[in-house]
């Protein structure tokens, strides 16, 4: 029979002394109770135990990561938008002056420092050829016969947020139907985006710029999960940006994080207030805000891109503006995709979704094209426009349709239910301004709504500011919205640059990592263990017998809970010693929950998410007390979290990053 090794320590009771509770826990490989068929994690595991020394306790650590600190001569932050992206950068020697990407190739003419299309193409042989406005444009002037065996993607970023069980292997699909390895792509995009900054600082500096003079930020929504933010790090890795061997040099910020450390900073004159109201919460209109910041001020960020809407709470401590957030961030999928799918909705209605469905797939470039052309009149859409909107139909859709139904695409408008949309001479839809308005509708309806509930709760209640950033926060219609609905409980204010807010604060942040003092923890953390076994208290098929004593399994001993603040470089340390001193190694399981109410390891929505693995040989020779201490410690605050277990007697240590794709 195979030996038993486990893990002894303090039960979950509420005894104000945890050193004089008696109860203990055990994680062991051995025996199950006759009696249960039930197959429990602790039980198959065959990990090696261990005995805490002492209960956990939480120590402000703000010399954590003094060890690790880095020096770098730049910062380049990438802002990976799901319908734009682009790069800033500063100098560490000069952290006021913030450079914004040279000016693209392709796009609108006369505009400079915008952002590019998050568009990628590669070659049939599944090479990366182009991104941006450059694989756009190259797509666009394919052959169509050509243009099928292209692999052309935008706005692939969404997957990350609405796969459940993203993984390494996670596919994409192309605009001609085909798979491709969502690692692949985002790894490219961001080759692409490290080669053209690099490129651009040696031209800058007059000299070559090594990587490792970089530390790189990249952006993602708040509200991903921790699968998505884990997967663009590892992209990140790939892509040649930093190594998990020296993972300091790649900060992966939080968008509305980033775009509040920006709006902290601004002055009168770099944004625009949506009204000049009385006094909102003791400000008035004339009042500044950049500098008007008082101690203790909250605000909300409502960032709202192309995919998602982040939302942050955060609160300002004077005089070094550090930020403190004080709701966990919320938000969803209501960015400005949610219009272009509406426009595909009623695309449907008119024409049919089984032919949108094969023109997607036949002419993939010239549905590209379709969707350009609606993107610029999108923009034109306004709360107070009375003259139509005309959106171009391309030469091929006019011609598929008449193809695929036998008439024209002026039959189907005039067939069609459809009020407000007509048929223009010049081969053009033409909305009405409410026809686009009501595009606009189900998107703008999420978000305020998503605003009333943040609204409601108790730490949002004495909120001063609005700030509304982001690409979609351009759209009058938004502002509009946001402003008839909260204008009256805070000022809502929108920064100049509105599409480069997030892109500079992230800048910001890769200069000052440690801005941000406290955060709400997104998830509950803790470890398996056992405890004694209660008759009437724990479930039946928990109870595992081992040597005439009876214990519960797989309890879930928690570190911390969902939405609990922890400041920056927070460790929650607790000390352990081997179950058995002829022990070689320990192992230590970390779990994870987004409930707060967690009991089991077993319960639903409870995932694996690190392993501590530490080697206990090599003490030959050394003098070892009886009861070796094994220190574990937690660290919390940071937008990543990390493990870390030392043996005291030899000072060996191990590490872990929270892993979320690889168990």
């Amino acid at each position: 029979m195979m030996e038993s090794v486990g893990v002894y320590g303090f039960c979950g009771c509420k005894a104000k002394n945890k050193m004089k509770c008696d109860s203990r826990w055990e994680i062991t490989a051995a025996e199950t109770a006759p009696t249960s068929t039930y197959s429990s994690p602790a039980r198959s595991l065959g990990d090696t135990g261990i005995t805490p020394l002492s209960p956990s306790h939480i120590v402000n650590d703000t010399d954590a990561n003094d060890s690790e600190q880095q020096t770098f001569l730049v910062v380049v932050a990438i802002d990976f938008g799901t319908t734009s992206s682009g790069y800033a950068y500063s100098f560490t020697k000069e952290p006021e002056c913030i450079h914004v990407m040279r000016r693209w190739e392709g796009g609108d003419p006369g505009v400079s420092n915008q952002k590019t299309p998050t568009t990628i193409l590669l070659t049939p042989e599944r090479k990366f050829h182009s991104f941006g406005y450059a694989a756009r444009d190259f797509y666009h002037d394919l052959d169509p016969n050509e243009a099928k065996q292209w692999l052309y993607l935008e706005k692939f970023k969404m997957k990350l947020h609405t796969t459940g069980d993203l993984t390494m292997d996670t596919d994409l699909t192309a605009a001609n139907g085909k798979k491709v390895k969502a690692l692949e792509i985002f790894a490219y995009a961001l080759q692409y985006f490290k080669e053209q900054a690099l490129k651009e600082l040696s031209d800058q500096a007059g000299s070559e710029f090594e990587n490792s003079d970089v530390r790189w930020v990249i952006t993602v929504p708040a509200i991903w999960k921790q699968p998505a933010k884990q997967f663009m790090r590892q992209a990140a890795y790939q892509a040649g940006l930093a190594s998990p061997e020296n993972s300091e040099q790649l900060i992966i910020a939080l968008e509305p994080e980033a775009a509040s450390i920006y709006c902290r900073k601004l002055r009168l004159h770099q944004m625009i207030e949506l009204s000049s109201k009385a006094v909102v919460n003791g400000y008035r209109g004339s009042d500044t805000v950049g500098a008007g910041f008082t101690q203790g001020d909250k605000y909300v960020v409502v960032d709202s891109g192309g995919g998602t809407v982040d939302l942050t709470v955060h609160q300002i401590r004077l005089p070094e503006g550090h930020l403190k957030e004080l709701y966990k961030a919320t938000g969803g999928p209501y960015g400005s995709l949610g219009v272009d799918y509406e426009f595909e909705k009623l695309l449907c209605k008119i024409f049919g979704e089984d032919f949108i469905e094969q023109f997607k797939i036949k002419r993939p470039a010239a549905w590209v094209d379709l969707m350009i052309a609606f993107e610029s009149r999108k923009r034109a859409a306004a709360p107070d426009r009375t003259n139509p909107l005309n959106i171009t139909l391309p030469f091929s859709f006019i011609d598929y349709y008449k193809k695929f139904r036998g008439h024209s695409v002026e039959h189907a408008l005039r067939k069609s239910n459809v009020d407000f949309v007509k048929w223009s001479s010049q081969g053009m839809l033409r909305m009405s301004p409410d026809a686009m308005n009501a595009l606009f509708k189900p998107t703008i309806d999420s978000i305020i709504e998503h605003l009333q509930d943040l609204f409601q709760k108790p730490e949002v209640s004495t909120v001063k500011f609005l700030f509304l950033v982001g690409g979609f926060a351009e759209a009058p219609l938004l502002q509009q919205a946001v402003q008839s609905a909260f204008g009256d409980k805070c000022r809502i204010i929108i920064p100049q640059d509105v599409g480069l807010t997030i892109l500079k604060g992230a800048v910001l942040f890769g200069l000052d990592p440690a801005v941000i003092k406290v955060r709400r923890s997104p998830l509950t953390y803790g470890v398996g263990v056992l405890n004694r076994y209660v008759e009437g208290k724990h479930p039946a098929e928990k109870l595992l017998v081992k040597d005439g004593t009876r214990w519960c399994t797989d309890v879930f001993d928690k570190f911390i809970s969902a939405d609990q603040s922890v400041a920056l470089g927070e460790l929650v340390k607790r000390s352990y010693t081997p179950a058995k001193p002829s022990q070689l190694v320990i192992v230590i399981n970390i779990y994870s929950s987004e409930q707060d109410d967690v009991s089991f390891i077993t319960d639903p929505g409870v995932k694996k998410c690190g392993t501590l693995r530490l080697d206990l040989t090599g003490t030959s020779g050394t003098a070892v007390p009886a009861r070796r201490e094994i220190q574990t410690l937690m660290q919390f605050g940071d937008t990543e979290i990390k493990a870390t277990a030392v043996d005291i007697a030899t000072s060996k240590s191990v590490k872990v990053g929270i892993d979320f794709l690889n168990y």
